[in-house]
């Protein structure tokens, strides 16, 4: 829900001030900002170039075209000492301390080696998306002709990314990919697939996924999708919308005044050089993965689900964390836009016991301001979820943590 294609909160995290930032030091290779560490090496080549139509200087009102990149997405090493029943899920916290919740998309570059993120609960969640897609079908996994290019394209990418990273369960092979611990082969070279190319790229990684398009207008628009473990959003409700519009029916709070134009100028700068990451989170008040039925029925009509009709106040056994890792790159062939939506979600008594965790969440939850609160469907939990965090964060004090000491122990989005 927080992806805001309602994706739902990804819109209302974008401002104009954090994406022109972004977008400025990477293309003016601010000494702000110190060029990242990446796992493996990167070709050194100009970045990739954008052809515009004539009789504008200003990017908000120029179609840019896309042109093929010779750009390659470099091979990654294998993860390290990576194993399908031992490598924990990684333990994403990004909240902050209040007083005042900064409205930000909080990009950040993203390592090449580091684009999917697989561990000790792919079986799971395969096993999840399985069940989805045939309960589901054309609702949650659609790929429109426009975008076809883009997701054949993406299946190749991961075809190539899956073995070298996890060599261990996957193995490439000359028609596509085998997956070693389900025994399914995979054939992305004949035509036509087996089955639309969005699922058979929900088959492979935890994440669901969507590709943005570029149309005549210069506006990106929602073409394909594989949304089996969203939780509040649903595909159906979105496809061929583009992002202002897909923002403007979700009621986004200032999109319209503060996000608009930065957004659109980002999507049009995004280059496959520079792949980006992004962390949100938010409370769901059910320990159902794949659609909150706390919220209605995934089936209900537009309009009559939402956090209105979740139940106020349940208890804090039945409160949990729901945290999203988005990595956003453009693919350089077909020039579509590609978002991964890992999903991570734990029981909020589990997450409390780390230490710093409870006063930290606490602060951020309470620095939501009315829109942002409302957003997020705070008060159907804050009295319950606030008052158990306050009892755990002084439990941790009365035990010797040493608040002055978290900066030294971890950095966002951590």
């Amino acid at each position: 829900m927080e992806f805001a294609l309602s994706f739902a909160y990804w819109p209302y995290l974008l401002t104009v001030a954090s994406v022109f930032l972004a977008v400025h030091h990477y293309f003016n290779r601010s000494k702000t900002l110190p060029p990242p560490a990446l796992a493996i090496s990167v070709p050194q080549e100009k970045p990739t170039q954008f052809r515009k139509t004539p009789g504008s200087a200003s990017i908000a009102n120029t179609q840019s075209v896309w042109l093929p990149s010779a750009f390659k997405f470099p091979k990654p090493p294998p993860y390290p000492d990576w194993s399908l029943t031992d490598t924990k899920p990684l333990a994403y916290r990004p909240f902050r301390y209040g007083p005042k919740y900064f409205i930000t998309m909080g990009l950040r570059r993203m390592d090449f080696s580091e684009w999917i993120e697989l561990d000790n609960e792919f079986l799971s969640f395969h096993q999840q998306k399985a069940a989805r897609i045939l309960e589901r079908g054309d609702k949650c996994c659609y790929t429109a002709p426009d975008a076809y290019p883009a997701a054949i394209e993406l299946l190749e990418e991961l075809a190539e990314y899956l073995p070298a990273r996890y060599p261990s369960l996957f193995k490439r092979t000359a028609v596509g990919m085998d997956n070693l611990a389900t025994g399914e082969s995979f054939n992305i070279v004949q035509r036509p697939l087996v089955e639309d190319p969005m699922v058979m790229a929900a088959r492979w990684i935890q994440d669901d996924l969507a590709i943005m398009v570029e149309g005549a207008n210069g506006q990106y628009y929602l073409e394909a999708g594989a949304t089996l473990l969203t939780g509040f959003w649903r595909l159906q409700d979105k496809l061929g919308m583009s992002l202002d519009d897909i923002h403007l029916s979700g009621d986004v709070p200032g999109f319209r005044q503060k996000l608009q134009k930065g957004m659109n100028n980002f999507f049009l700068r995004l280059q496959p050089e520079a792949p980006m990451l992004r962390n949100n989170y938010f409370i769901q008040v059910d320990g159902e993965l794949p659609w909150s039925t706390s919220i209605g029925s995934e089936d209900s009509k537009e309009g009559e689900f939402g956090w209105f009709t979740a139940e106020k106040d349940k208890p804090i056994e039945q409160l949990y964390f729901r945290s999203e890792r988005q990595s956003l790159r453009r693919l350089p062939k077909s020039g579509g836009v590609v978002f991964t939506i890992r999903t991570y979600f734990a029981p909020i008594v589990e997450i409390a016991k780390e230490p710093h965790v409870p006063g930290r969440l606490a602060s951020g939850i309470r620095s939501w301001d009315d829109d942002v609160a409302k957003y997020k469907g705070r008060d159907r939990y804050e009295k319950v979820l606030l008052e158990y965090l306050g009892r755990e964060h002084q439990k941790q004090l009365d035990s010797g943590l040493q608040l002055e000491k978290e900066d030294e122990a971890r950095s966002y989005p951590w």
